[in-house]
């Protein structure tokens, strides 16, 4: 989709990202009047346009599709002119119900070569290789939340954080009165963070009578490492809790400052693709520059996942058809439809997804969002399909089922195995969940403004990198990452978590 523009310049006002498409984006803002020359056609702007948004090229009827990416984003809500705006007053989404889909396999191969390169982590005992090492405090139920603060607080100021890279107690609202699905998905997430290899060390954090049952929950576990991680059930501690439960982080502390970096593949290395308050460019920039560093992982044996599911409506064929198998392409399928049927189990329409700041972003649909954000996972083929909550199984490209909602979607993929998160974004959002958070602006204004929040900038993509040249420093700005340099969100401290609910609360 991507492939026909990997360079841009100073004097490049617009661009029209796929040949078949009927309109062009503007690069910087364009004037009323101001005439551009697309393949041997000059065109005259109708009105004052803003940098990401779309240009229309040739006249449209009602009802005829508009397109980018080389696929429909939508249909003409009236008669359009070449030269107008078009935005989401005059653009109006194809999307509706559930569809059935047939399997249409695209093959493409990856031809990116092996390069031997590695990353500092932490080798766990059961082979899992973490790039943090730190203590983690996580509470089977948020009655606990306060007193996890307060171990998290006093360990901190004990320790100094010498010979470990953070302390954390990851508080949610959850582990009791709620039912069924929402019941297990809480149990899944929680034994994931508890699991997962950046941490160090773990205390499970248990009030006693919740509906997440303590010993239930650590069987869940499966064959964990018992000495570094342990539970503490806080109605049966008699008295002041706060002491018992210090001398068992301790102990924990005390083998976890002893854990040292590595060199370590970088096909271990697993990594989340997330985009928030996208705009118009980012689909150009931005997740274009994570799909390419995606495929390069997956070259190297690494792993990649994408989900937002929701945003993949309207781009959902492209991944249906890079599934490795039918099987793949089935559960893909039940992804996709299972999501739409969430929403219209609720009487919410599943085309009505972009915010306030999408659109005055320059994304106008459901589907002008969703092929830009699917660009995150570059080309290669689908190895996988994971429900809400399950974890890594194997290698290569997956798919993930959660919603769009940043913080949800980012500790879903946390949960599932990654130990970083790309997250590409327009508008800017400082936010972070339990592993590194990078985020990667789409431009150079909010790089320039927010330079606290953004760790790298793909609006040089516009101005003065090749894809190529700001590939290759944006691997090595990642593998640094994961070696651990900080990410601002962690810098900053902005690090929690936030679970999926679906039910009702009892």
């Amino acid at each position: 989709m991507h492939k026909y523009y990997k360079h841009y310049n100073m004097e490049q006002k617009f661009l029209k990202i796929n040949p078949a498409d009927s309109v062009v984006v503007c690069l910087q803002p364009m004037k009323k009047g101001e005439v551009i020359n697309v393949d041997g056609k000059s065109v005259t702007l109708l009105q004052d346009i803003p940098q990401g948004h779309k240009v229309l090229l040739t006249d449209k009827a009602e009802g005829e599709d508009i397109i980018k990416y080389g696929y429909p984003i939508g249909h003409a809500r009236k008669a359009l002119k070449a030269g107008e705006w078009v935005n989401e007053d005059n653009l109006k989404t194809n999307l509706s119900g559930t569809l059935e889909y047939t399997y249409n396999p695209v093959n493409e191969k990856l031809t990116i070569a092996k390069e031997n390169r590695t990353f500092k982590g932490y080798v766990r005992k059961n082979g899992d290789v973490g790039v943090r090492n730190e203590i983690w405090i996580v509470p089977t139920v948020g009655c606990v939340n306060g007193i996890a603060e307060r171990l998290a607080n006093t360990l901190k100021q004990e320790t100094g954080l010498q010979g470990i890279d953070g302390v954390h107690a990851w508080h949610h609202n959850y582990g009791c009165s709620q039912l069924s699905e929402d019941h297990e998905s809480t149990r899944k997430v929680l034994r994931d963070i508890v699991l997962h290899p950046n941490a160090g060390g773990v205390l499970v954090l248990s009030l006693g009578c919740e509906n997440n049952q303590p010993d239930a929950f650590m069987e869940m576990l499966g064959d964990y490492d018992k000495d570094r991680i342990k539970l503490v059930v806080t109605q049966k501690v008699d008295g002041d809790e706060t002491e018992y439960c210090m001398n068992v982080l301790r102990d924990i502390y005390n083998l976890a400052k002893e854990d040292k970096r590595v060199d370590v593949p970088v096909s271990k290395l697993r990594v989340g693709l997330k985009c928030g308050g996208s705009d118009g460019l980012s689909g150009i920039t931005a997740n274009p520059l994570e799909g390419e560093f995606s495929d390069w992982l997956v070259a190297q044996g690494g792993t990649s996942i994408l989900t937002e599911v929701p945003e993949m409506f309207g781009a959902e064929t492209i991944l249906m058809n890079r599934c490795e198998t039918k099987e793949l392409f089935d559960q893909t399928v039940s992804l996709i439809n299972n999501f739409k049927n969430y929403f219209l189990s609720h009487g919410e329409p599943v085309g009505e997804n972009p915010s306030p700041g999408n659109k005055a972003g320059g994304i106008s649909t459901l589907e002008d969002k969703a092929l830009g954000c699917t660009q995150k996972c570059g080309r290669a083929p689908v190895s996988g399909v994971l429900e809400y909550g399950d974890r890594l199984k194997v290698n290569g490209l997956n798919l993930l089922s959660a919603p769009g909602n940043d913080l949800v979607a980012a500790t879903a993929l946390a949960s599932a195995g990654c130990h970083l998160v790309l997250f590409s974004t327009g508008r800017g959002t400082p936010f972070g969940t339990f592993v590194p958070t990078m985020k990667i602006s789409t431009n150079n204004d909010l790089y320039n403004r927010k330079t606290n929040w953004i760790d790298f900038n793909a609006g040089q993509l516009v101005d003065s990198k090749t894809m190529k040249e700001l590939t290759a420093e944006f691997i090595d700005k990642v593998l640094a990452v994961a070696s651990g340099e900080k990410a601002k969100n962690e810098i900053n401290g902005y690090q929690e978590i936030s679970i999926f609910k679906n039910g009702v609360t009892l």
